[in-house]
């Protein structure tokens, strides 16, 4: 008989974080890394695995470490993220972490005899204030002291310094290393954030991978010209130039990509930006995301030739700058199987899907076989206060992760 976990305690823990952080006005959560918000929440949290005979504690890089079973022994890890975006929702990463401290409970409660310990980890600034994945990096060594002592947030403050006001001091999240060898694996729950579970009508998702993301920020240079005065066929109209190519991104996916490519135009700004003056420049975003790193080659030099013809047709000039390029990371095989396996086990309806968003699972996965299971997001909804997933479907999603854990821990 699966183990089952206890969904008024679920809610309950969900509802009380939710409170933190929460403005009354717009509905929103307001708990961003390493604001006094952020702090209260995981000073609650520890609260949390006290009330219950848990040790926890917070490393150098502000994550909430609770660990229960043997000391010496290859530990399975648990986790997700306590900070939200601002105006987020309830659910978001705060749902993986919540769901790990409730297998603890079940664990305790039923007396469940373990060969490896659990390990539940909040991490730390996975929204992105200042501009990576900070808890898990530190965890997987993927931190430079460069970058920790450069970093800021858009409004110019360091991370140095948001630390230091949380008492934290920024050089110690180098030493929040997990050594591999001491991992069994890891394993994370978190909402889609996207409609595909709903519209297939689907109560899990076996997460595939996490697709991999290019950036660019996209230049065409035209000729400022008088709105009134300038012929149609004489202008060198940048804005022309974004709105053929964004006419080009579908024929590029069809070409070079897959039913996961995503191209993205995020961010369109003209000059002068006056109503009666033809742009004579457009300054815009695109990112590219796949699931192969070949894909997102292709689509990357399928863009640059469309974007160099586009420019040629309209008198313009290009250029583009890199922002950022990261290859997709895929789940571990071993770990699909086994929550596939669980998941028929305890009769649930799935489908195996790639995560188009990033998680603390793509840098555990440099390190550990890792996993991610996915619940249906209402609507597709995420980084919002109409952020919503059926308490229906939160069980199911902490009952697969329980006895998927139970299983590889006992």
């Amino acid at each position: 008989m699966p183990y089952q976990i206890n969904l008024e305690r679920v809610q309950n823990d969900i509802y009380s974080l939710g409170r933190i952080g929460y403005n009354k006005e717009d509905r929103g959560i307001y708990r961003q890394g390493f604001t006094n918000e952020d702090m209260q929440g995981r000073h609650w949290l520890q609260d949390q695995f006290s009330s219950i005979g848990v040790d926890s504690y917070m490393d150098g890089a502000g994550n909430v470490i609770a660990r229960y079973g043997a000391p010496n022994e290859k530990a399975l890890v648990i986790g997700s993220h306590l900070d939200s975006v601002p105006c987020g929702g309830i659910f978001d990463g705060v749902l993986g972490v919540i769901a790990g401290l409730e297998c603890i409970r079940v664990i305790k409660e039923n007396n469940i005899a373990l060969k490896h310990p659990i390990e539940v980890i909040a991490t730390s600034e996975e929204e992105g204030r200042f501009g990576g994945m900070l808890g898990a990096q530190a965890l997987t060594g993927n931190l430079t002291l460069d970058w920790l002592e450069k970093a800021k947030d858009p409004n110019g403050e360091l991370l140095r310094d948001a630390m230091a006001s949380c008492q934290l001091f920024y050089h110690q999240a180098l030493e929040a290393t997990k050594d591999p060898a001491t991992l069994l694996g890891f394993l994370e729950l978190h909402i889609e954030q996207g409609p595909v579970l709903e519209k297939e009508k689907k109560q899990i998702g076996v997460v595939e991978g996490i697709s991999g993301v290019f950036k660019w920020l996209i230049k065409f240079i035209g000729k400022a010209d008088h709105a009134g005065t300038a012929p149609m066929d004489l202008r060198s109209d940048a804005f022309m130039g974004v709105a053929d190519f964004a006419h080009e991104i579908s024929r590029i996916i069809d070409e070079d990509g897959t039913d996961k490519t995503r191209l993205t135009i995020g961010r369109v700004d003209l000059k002068p930006g006056y109503a009666h003056t033809v742009p004579g420049n457009a300054e815009f975003t695109l990112v590219g995301r796949d699931m192969s790193e070949d894909v997102m080659h292709a689509l990357a030099d399928s863009c640059r030739k469309v974007l160099s013809s586009i420019a040629r047709k309209h008198g313009l000039m290009f250029e583009y700058d890199q922002m950022s390029w990261l290859g997709p990371k895929p789940c571990s095989n071993d770990m699909q199987d086994h929550l596939e396996k669980i998941t028929k086990e305890l009769g649930y309806s799935y489908i195996k899907m790639p995560s188009g968003a990033g998680h603390d699972a793509q840098f555990f996965s440099e390190i550990t076989p890792t996993g991610l299971i996915f619940i249906p997001s209402v609507g597709g909804v995420s980084h919002a206060p109409d952020e919503w997933s059926h308490w229906h479907d939160v069980e199911k999603g902490c009952n697969v992760l329980l006895n998927a854990a139970l299983e590889l821990i006992t």
